[in-house]
């Protein structure tokens, strides 16, 4: 008899893409996940269910054994610290930069810089790196306003297309990880005692992923 293996999906942008590469792989929520209130969820084989809760929560819930794989950001994992997980798979959905954003123009800052992002230790570790000394503002959304009220010098955040802060009279600075896209996890104890289980996912997901890719090349 198959042990029991639970999912955590990220919900959001990533969980669209998600799932056409678990279908690839044969596995397949019950019902439509979009239309439910639902957070846990059947799929098409009875010993595998997917759990959607926010991306920041997933790698916590592998690292803690509340689910034994996961998918999340870079972004998130770099955030979290990624303890106690293995990252053996780059789904390569939901491409995006991490960016050091200001006002355009803005001069340099003289003295402590004040950082608005919800990303806290990403960022700072990175400008600890610099030699900048900052003072950090906790955000959780709408990041471009800190500069615009005045609240922030930079803020730290996601970037894809740039739109965004340029509708807002933003830039983008410096460049902290130009390789953010969707990781799988798997919790290190999970791996150990499921292995037989999960190296198959494994591997059909990888194979679903480098069909893509090679589609996408054509």
């Amino acid at each position: 008899m198959k042990q029991q293996l639970t999912i955590a999906l990220s919900k959001g942008r990533i969980l669209k893409e998600t799932l056409p590469l678990l279908a690839a792989a044969d596995i397949v929520p019950a019902e439509d996940i979009f239309s439910s209130r639902k957070l846990i969820f059947d799929t098409n084989h009875e010993h595998i269910k997917f759990v959607v809760i926010r991306a920041t929560d997933v790698p916590t819930y592998v690292e803690y054994g509340g689910a034994d794989m996961g998918i999340a950001g870079k972004d998130v994992l770099l955030e979290h610290g990624a303890k106690g997980l293995y990252e053996p798979l780059d789904l390569k959905i939901a491409r995006c930069r991490l960016m050091v954003a200001g006002m355009k123009g803005a001069p340099a800052v003289e003295g402590r810089m004040k950082v608005a992002s919800k990303f806290v230790n990403i960022t700072r570790d990175y400008f600890a790196k610099q030699g900048v000394q900052v003072d950090i503002i906790k955000l959780y959304g709408a990041m471009e306003l800190a500069p615009i009220m005045g609240l922030a010098d930079r803020i730290v955040d996601i970037v894809d297309t740039g739109n965004t802060l340029r509708a807002n009279g933003l830039e983008p600075m410096e460049s902290i990880d130009d390789d953010i896209s969707s990781r799988l996890v798997v919790g290190q104890a999970s791996m150990k005692m499921k292995h037989k289980q999960i190296q198959p996912i494994l591997d059909k997901l990888a194979a679903a992923i480098d069909a893509r890719e090679a589609e996408a090349s054509v």
